[in-house]
């Protein structure tokens, strides 16, 4: 895949994953009201306009964008969509800052097997700062998917939150939890303990669609693997000596 190139996937006939070398958003349609959950990579604004136009649907449609944190990957083309269709951009309070550019996002905490997943993910376009035009702080119900709710999820980032559509069992997680196979923790979290208590505050939601930053989308067995990861996850780590030398794995 050619770095500016953007791939729309149907998941559902309402809902599409925009893909990108690195991560992902999302594409919710009511209609010709259509809101973007993350925007992706900075410089992509025309690609994803034409894989809009590719699929039937109208990009001028774009009535918002719900920025689940303020990472590279997740902000990037914003500002330029927003600018171009007249979209409202929405982000949580805390992380508001740093899309706007006037703090710099918190360095994650690694463990050293994140130590790579952190450099390729750098190779991503920096986003430039971009616009807030609605501060979040939780709980609030956005006009989209019959009734939309943000949970605060911190951990991942301070402002990182979840979108939730209880009437169609949707839950767009952001990068608290991956499904990188299948699901299970987010990584390279600025508060790892915070991050897995926020996992289980979204385990408890039960979705069927199960919509994460990294990874393919979930649609079967959804709530029991989340279940499953979560009580995975919450494990105590085992003694380092339990770990085979050089490979990180029992």
């Amino acid at each position: 895949m050619d770095l500016t190139d953007v791939a729309l996937v149907e998941i559902t006939p309402r809902l599409h994953m925009l893909r990108f070398p690195i991560g992902q958003a999302y594409l919710w349609c009511d209609g010709a009201e259509l809101t973007l959950i993350d925007a992706g990579w900075a410089g992509t604004a025309d690609q994803i306009g034409a894989a809009l136009r590719g699929a039937g649907l109208d990009p001028s449609g774009i009535r918002r964008i719900v920025l689940t944190h303020g990472h590279r990957d997740h902000v990037g083309a914003a500002g330029e969509l927003a600018d171009r269709f007249g979209a409202e951009i929405l982000a949580h309070a805390l992380d508001a800052p740093y899309v706007r550019g006037e703090l710099p996002v918190p360095e994650p905490d690694l463990l050293d097997w994140e130590r790579p997943i952190h450099e390729h993910g750098l190779t991503s376009p920096e986003a430039p700062p971009t616009r807030v035009d609605r501060e979040l702080s939780g709980g609030e119900l956005l006009d989209f998917g019959d009734g939309a709710v943000v949970v605060h999820g911190p951990g991942h980032t301070p402002g990182s939150i979840a979108v939730h559509l209880p009437y169609h069992g949707v839950l767009f997680t952001g990068d608290t939890v991956a499904s990188v196979p299948d699901v299970m923790f987010g990584v390279l979290h600025v508060d790892r303990a915070e991050a897995l208590a926020s996992m289980g505050r979204l385990a408890e939601l039960r979705p069927s669609v199960l919509c994460c930053g990294h990874g393919e989308p979930v649609t079967e067995d959804t709530a029991e693997r989340f279940a499953q990861a979560f009580t995975k996850a919450a494990e105590p780590a085992p003694p380092v000596a339990d770990f085979a030398p050089g490979t990180g794995e029992v």
